[in-house]
């Protein structure tokens, strides 16, 4: 089938290894799911409704519940993340753990003046290459945020050519009253670019074509790894400081930050592993089965794992573009694979008791960003690791454990 001819390419390399892996975690997800929806419920009540909890009502019910129990607001939050600060909170986690350091090169042509290039060396000086930040929206510019490579890394002539990287986003730039803020979603998407970036910068494979180039279910675990430090409370008191006062972030937002990252993760887990395991069932299927009918297929693959009927997958066959013209098929369970790995990868540096130990960061940048596509994946992490990755730290995480 189809699912087996493409997850041999990947870490997993066999469709059972997924299945196993998806239902491990929806095995710990879905009480998780089941109490949150019985919390809503007698949100119901509590306020007079004689109505069954619905899909469509989870998302009300669960903002209500968020701010009654988190109260976390994004207006006092951003003050402490202006971009300037959190741009070189992430330079200094990089030279923390790896040494290099990022100098502003203003003699470098740029393609606009909002952008700015950086020359990035190594902890011996020598030059690893050039980054450019575009950070602001504008017309000509697509929304979101990505990295690229305008050239890549490689070998000529026995000389390393260095790599030139580029992280684009579209940032609320300053105003005449205060710099640009940014809220915790950018600010943890700034790290999460950079993770890209260095991977980039840092290969050491002999062919370009190979440079960067790692199966699917690995690609995000340099970008997501880097979040970790963005959120750590040590990190966070190195970088996030009051743009007017200077004062650094107080514990107790902190503490809501950490929170709410647990917040409604029974839910989110299952929703998207719920089509995730569709998507599965689809690719799985024999040739000789190619015509079904879709509504009953993915009613009778939803049942058989117990979804709960107040949480509908997070998508259906006929608006999943994902898996049929996205590229993602017998593949949307990457995004959580490489969530595993980057859980179980921080999770060494904490049992270290320092997420600054430069063993470690030595480690995981000769064998997890180093290689590109030279080497197996799975073996690359084994030799950073020490073992095969756990989901217990995920989990943990999450709060579903």
């Amino acid at each position: 089938n189809w699912a087996s001819y493409v997850i041999a390419e990947n870490m997993a390399k066999t469709p059972s290894a997924v299945d196993e892996f998806l239902m491990n975690l929806w095995d710990a997800a879905l009480p998780v799911a089941k109490n949150e929806a019985k919390q809503m419920q007698m949100m119901i009540q509590n306020e007079g409704g004689d109505f069954q909890l619905e899909p469509w009502d989870w998302w009300y019910y669960a903002e209500k519940i968020r701010k009654a129990k988190y109260n976390v607001d994004e207006n006092e939050l951003k003050p402490y993340f202006s971009l300037q600060d959190v741009r070189q909170g992430m330079f200094d986690v990089a030279n923390k753990l790896y040494g290099i350091t990022l100098t502003l090169r203003n003699d470098i042509p740029v393609y606009h003046n909002d952008v700015e290039v950086y020359e990035v060396k190594d902890a011996d000086g020598s030059h690893l290459g050039l980054l450019y930040l575009d950070y602001y929206p504008r017309a000509e510019k697509r929304v979101g945020a990505w990295c690229t490579e305008f050239r890549s890394a490689g070998w000529e002539n026995g000389k390393r050519v260095s790599p030139i990287v580029s992280i684009v986003y579209n940032i609320t730039p300053a105003t005449s009253s205060s710099p640009s803020l940014l809220n915790w979603d950018e600010t943890t998407t700034l790290f999460h670019e950079f993770g890209h970036a260095l991977h980039a910068l840092f290969t050491e494979g002999k062919y370009r074509r190979t440079a960067g180039v790692v199966p699917r279910d690995f690609v995000e675990l340099p970008s997501q790894i880097m979040e970790n430090w963005a959120g750590e409370s040590e990190v966070l008191k190195m970088y996030a400081k009051h743009y007017q006062t200077g004062d650094i972030i107080p514990d107790s937002l902190i503490r809501k930050i950490e929170k709410s990252g647990q917040f409604n993760q029974g839910f989110e887990t299952v929703e998207y592993l719920a089509a995730a395991i569709l998507d599965m069932r689809y690719h799985e299927l024999p040739y000789s089965k190619a015509s079904i009918e879709p509504n009953a297929f993915e009613k009778k693959s939803m049942d058989e794992i117990g979804l709960i009927k107040e949480i509908l997958p997070r998508y259906r066959g006929t608006y999943f573009q994902h898996i049929f013209s996205g590229g993602y098929s017998a593949g949307y369970y990457v995004y959580i694979w490489a969530e595993v790995l980057d859980a179980d990868a921080f999770d060494a540096f904490v049992k270290s008791g320092d997420i600054f130990n430069k063993e470690l960061a030595s480690k995981f940048r000769n064998y997890c960003l180093a290689h590109g596509g030279d080497e197996d994946a799975m073996t690359q992490y084994v030799k950073f690791r020490g073992q095969q990755p756990s989901i217990e730290p995920l989990l943990k995480r999450r709060g579903l454990k």
